[in-house]
């Protein structure tokens, strides 16, 4: 018998994160061995009258793929899949995968025709802007041992935040999402970090669990010429197999200048990928109430409360701040008082510290209002 809050998540994914309407053509990739969950979002795409059609693969076949690729091999692909996404109108990506660490000896340049040839025409280019999309991780062994927690417990979290009452959050972002609408400056503070920039007419995005299962954060981006200052990242982060701590960044007039942490030489070969991988495409604040503490997989760190998180690349559409680049990564920096404190200023005005919203408007975002 299948478990009730896989067919709760399942029904959420289709009809609240991507809504499929009669007629619409759904794409769902799965990575990794998990089949139940995957089994159940079929189930739900016919019920709603949509077309799904299924990509099944795993970290450890793309790594073969990825070993001995040619250019033209890396491009083949990548068109193939593009015309294919060309063709879809939702997507749903889940990762089951057990090693977060497949990628980490592909060599540099085979991860760089990847994420040009492949991930930035399929993915950053035509999935994120076309598509109704979700993506998340499906629990396994791996990611509880990431989180200090027994499978059973992690389990236990993972369907508490992903079946989350998002539909109450979503609201409960609409005072933030505005302001950052208004703002111009903004200041981040904290041990290790002093940094500003201008948001100003960027404007602001609410995801409320229909990008990413889980969610809670507002995105936007900086003026892409505008950031100054150092931030010191407080979280351990994987890009392309490898585990980066203590990453570092100093900017000026918007681009990293200099970049530090415990794989620098390979940090910087990233920062180098093109023009736009040493500007910074995103700025977010994130809120989500039971997750607290980093595990490593960024669709989970990226939300944790009392956090932000600071993107090299690839700007979205929507908060455009006109960069462009191959890849897009987002680190993230905890400013609750366990991980060193900070604050957050809005055109000086004190919004956010230690990890609590201290302004009227705001405080429904607080962990005690969304549990």
């Amino acid at each position: 018998m299948r478990d009730p809050r896989i067919q709760k998540l399942a029904e959420n994914l289709v009809g609240y994160s991507v809504n499929v309407q009669p007629g619409e053509n759904v794409l769902v990739e799965m990575i990794g061995p998990e089949r139940d969950l995957l089994k159940a979002v079929i189930e739900e795409v016919h019920k709603r009258g949509g077309n799904p059609f299924v990509e099944l693969t795993d970290r450890t076949v793309q790594r073969t793929m990825l070993m001995n690729a040619t250019e033209e091999m890396v491009k083949t692909w990548g068109e193939l899949d593009l015309e294919r996404m060309k063709k879809m109108d939702c997507y749903i990506g889940i990762r089951s995968g057990e090693n977060v660490n497949d990628l980490s000896d592909v060599p540099d340049e085979k991860m760089r025709l990847y994420n040009t040839l492949y991930n930035h025409p399929v993915h950053s280019g035509q999935r994120v802007n076309h598509t109704k999309w979700v993506v998340l991780r499906y629990p396994n062994a791996s990611m509880a041992q990431l989180s200090n927690k027994s499978t059973e417990a992690f389990e236990d979290f993972y369907f508490d935040v992903c079946n989350l009452d998002y539909a109450k959050m979503d609201k409960a972002q609409d005072p933030l999402a505005e302001l950052m609408r208004k703002t111009d400056k903004v200041r981040i503070v904290g041990p290790g970090t002093d940094l500003t920039f201008s948001i100003k007419g960027i404007g602001a995005t609410k995801c409320a669990g229909e990008k990413n299962i889980p969610d809670g954060e507002v995105y936007s981006a900086p003026v892409r010429n505008s950031v100054n200052g150092t931030i010191s990242y407080n979280t351990s982060t994987v890009y392309q197999g490898i585990t980066f701590e203590n990453i570092k960044f100093t900017f000026k007039d918007g681009k990293i200048v200099e970049a530090t942490s415990n794989e620098t030489e390979r940090l910087n070969q990233i920062l180098d990928s093109d023009e736009g991988a040493r500007y910074i495409g995103e700025f977010a604040i994130g809120f989500n109430p039971y997750i607290l503490h980093p595990m490593k997989d960024i669709l989970f760190d990226e939300k944790i409360a009392g956090s932000i998180h600071f993107t090299p690349g690839q700007a979205y559409e929507d908060c455009d701040n006109g960069n462009r680049s191959s890849i897009h990564w987002d680190i993230v920096l905890i400013q609750r008082p366990d991980y060193g404190g900070g604050e957050i200023y809005f055109d000086d005005v004190l919004i956010r510290k230690d990890g609590i919203f201290v302004i009227d408007e705001l405080k429904g975002l607080n962990p005690d209002q969304l549990v």
